[in-house]
């Protein structure tokens, strides 16, 4: 099994599914960001973005975080969905094992391969085939730091090889693959291939842990379908 407590520097995209890009923003691009964001809710553990206009020069292909997605896809690579999740001392979770299975669209066209559909904070989301979810990528942003205590992502190596997973085979997976903590640095961008399996602790003791997760794509649409983008 893999060692699972360190910082997992030394994982790759291609082999592993996650890569770090350490100190992406620098003190007063955390600083901006954080003003960006400052007008989103508080009151929610993850508040979807349904407009990115705020952070919008951060993920556009000149920008820290669209550039890094864009080393990736390609110049077409676009933002697609953004959640700030935001765990503090009154907020403080901890996920099961899972994989992001669903994408957010701008209106439900019942069509062949997609489904089932929901809705949430008004945002409608569907499940794609999932060869649409294996051409993304997702990228978190770190505005605070996280040590192994401070509610770090984990994540199962390699496993974004292995397709769409059946829920009661996720846990098999882990114990076989082993898993890795997702260690960061205030400034530091984590990037992963979509359909990874991963969880997260609750922060021990609770703490805050500000964490900006974008996915992208460089597909133009997804199937007979569009993206609802920011």
């Amino acid at each position: 099994m893999l060692e699972p407590l360190c910082r997992s520097a030394d994982l790759t995209l291609n082999d592993d599914g996650a890569q770090l890009f350490a100190q992406a923003l620098n003190e007063a691009a955390c600083g901006c960001l954080e003003t960006a964001l400052s007008a989103l809710p508080a009151s929610k553990p993850g508040v979807r973005i349904a407009e990115g206009r705020q952070a919008q020069s951060f993920l556009d292909r000149a920008g820290p975080i669209g550039a890094i997605a864009a080393s990736v896809l390609g110049d077409q690579a676009r933002p697609v969905r953004a959640i700030l999740f935001d765990k503090s001392a009154e907020r403080n979770w901890a996920l099961g094992w899972h994989q992001d299975r669903t994408i957010v669209v701008k209106e439900r066209v019942d069509t062949d391969g997609y489904g089932p559909w929901t809705v949430k904070s008004g945002l409608i989301q569907v499940e794609p085939p999932f060869e649409i979810l294996e051409s993304m990528v997702t990228l978190r942003v770190h505005l605070d730091a996280v040590d192994e205590r401070n509610a770090p992502l984990r994540i199962v190596p390699g496993s974004h090889r292995l397709g769409r997973l059946p829920e009661a085979e996720i846990e098999r997976v882990v114990a076989t693959f082993g898993e890795r903590l997702c260690l960061a640095e205030r400034g530091d961008v984590w990037l992963y291939a979509t359909p990874i399996i991963h969880a997260s602790f609750a922060a021990d003791p609770p703490r805050r842990r500000r964490v900006l997760q974008v996915d992208f794509s460089a597909v133009s649409a997804p199937g007979p379908l569009a993206w609802r983008g920011l």
